[in-house]
Formats: structure tokens, C-alpha cells, sequence
């Protein structure tokens, strides 16, 4: 059972740095620092869009609009801590991370 519990929690702080990731590389892309053009970036991009959009729309749904600024990586973030946090809690493990 601890082994599946840290596995859940090192695929929550995976999806995490994900979500980091997608975040930053969509700031490079909106202030024109990294070309779209390139089709490994392109491909990094459809890929963590992929990843992060089935979580991340359910939230923007929810949210109201703050003129362009989209907070729902933040709100995911800290959901997933609190689900990483109470799996560690109602199992009895340490959360060493």
C-alpha cells in the first residue's frame, strides 16, 4: 500500500511540473521569445497541452473571466497539493517531498 501511495504522489508532483512547464512555455510563446514555428516546440507544446487541458477545462469553466489572464494552473496546483497532502494524511505515511 505505501509503495501505490508514493507512486500517486510522485504522479501528482510529475503532473505538477507539467503544469509549471505549460505555463511558462505559453508566457514565451505570447511574448514572441520562442518561434511556433519550430516543430519541436510545436510538438512540446501539443503535448503538454494534451496532458494539462482535460484538468485544466473543467476549472476554466467554473472561472470567471479576468481579462485574459488564466489562473487555472494555479487553482489545479493547489488542488492537487491538497490531494497529495490528504492522501498522505489518511494513510499515515510522511510526506518526505
Amino acid at each position: 500500500m505505501n509503495s501505490l501511495v508514493i507512486l500517486v504522489s510522485q504522479i501528482v508532483e510529475l503532473f505538477i511540473w507539467l503544469l509549471i512547464i505549460q505555463a511558462i512555455l505559453s508566457w514565451l510563446i505570447a511574448f514572441g521569445i520562442i518561434n511556433t514555428q519550430s516543430s519541436f516546440i510545436n510538438m512540446i507544446g501539443n503535448f503538454l497541452y494534451r496532458i494539462t487541458e482535460p484538468l485544466l477545462k473543467p476549472i476554466r469553466k467554473i472561472l470567471p473571466d479576468f481579462g485574459g489572464v488564466d489562473i487555472s494552473p494555479v487553482i489545479l496546483i493547489i488542488l492537487l497539493i491538497f490531494f497529495r497532502n490528504l492522501l498522505f494524511e489518511y494513510t499515515g505515511l510522511i510526506n518526505f517531498s
